[in-house]
């Protein structure tokens, strides 16, 4: 972290005249509004159908702010690492409240979850949307616009899962965290590291552009060459397999 960028959250924290503040606020929004767009913009591809792309930037714009006024920059913690999280969670929260996921792809959700698991372990490998089909009892191509219906459903819903057992929220809070909780925490990223060492080297990658070097779904199937289902398909896995690993 430069000096300057320091400075900044310095002047931030410390400045006690409102109109002052603000102004400084607003410059670190003008900075990180990008950051803004790219969460957004991952978002996007799931929500199109359901809500405007303006509404998931202002959600975005609220989780930026929250960052903003929460980032304590003491912790050596990146800024845009952590206001990328309260970004994501941001835009989340405020679609979950118009609850727009259907009972149906609840189910959907759960039971293809269910299905891909038992496969893999079965067999021993990723299975294919065939083997996949043939144990749904349905044809191969409603398991794309299957996946496309849950992928999004599946990969928020481990992640908040995932997130509440292991409390692996960024210590974000303006607060003095204890040695305890400091040590713990540091202790649970130790075992996560070595749960994504136990993952497949196509999860492994996966799970490291999407979330460390955030590609969209899109990008990262350019990138496989496997549909943008497929890979959500895979993310979700993944994310089971770490809670898995981590119990």
């Amino acid at each position: 972290m430069d000096g300057k960028e320091v400075n900044i959250w310095e002047v931030y924290n410390l400045e006690k005249d409102p109109n002052k503040k603000l102004e400084v606020r607003n410059s670190i929004i003008s900075k990180y509004v990008n950051l803004v767009k790219i969460v957004s913009g991952k978002l996007f591809s799931y929500y199109a159908q359901k809500i405007e792309y303006d509404d998931l930037m202002g959600y975005g714009v609220i989780g930026l702010i929250d960052a903003i006024d929460k980032y304590d920059y003491k912790k050596q913690i990146k800024f845009e690492t952590y206001a990328s999280f309260r970004i994501r969670g941001s835009i989340i929260d405020h679609v979950r409240n118009q609850d727009w996921i259907p009972r149906s792809v609840r189910q959907k959700s759960k039971a293809i979850n269910m299905a891909f698991q038992k496969l893999e372990n079965e067999l021993g490998r990723e299975a294919t949307d065939e083997e996949l089909a043939n144990y749904l009892g349905i044809e191969v191509e409603e398991i794309d616009k299957l996946l496309a219906q849950t992928s999004f459903y599946n990969v928020v819903s481990i992640e908040e899962e995932f997130a509440d057992n292991y409390k692996l929220q960024l210590m974000d809070e303006k607060k003095e965290n204890s040695p305890q909780e400091s040590l713990e925490y540091k202790d649970t990223l130790n075992d996560l590291t070595k749960a994504i060492d136990k993952l497949k080297p196509k999860e492994k990658m996966i799970i490291n552009l999407y979330y460390y070097e955030n590609l969209t779904y899109k990008e990262i199937s350019e990138i496989v060459g496997v549909t943008e289902s497929r890979i959500s398909q895979i993310v979700s896995s993944a994310l089971v397999k770490l809670k898995d690993y981590m119990q």
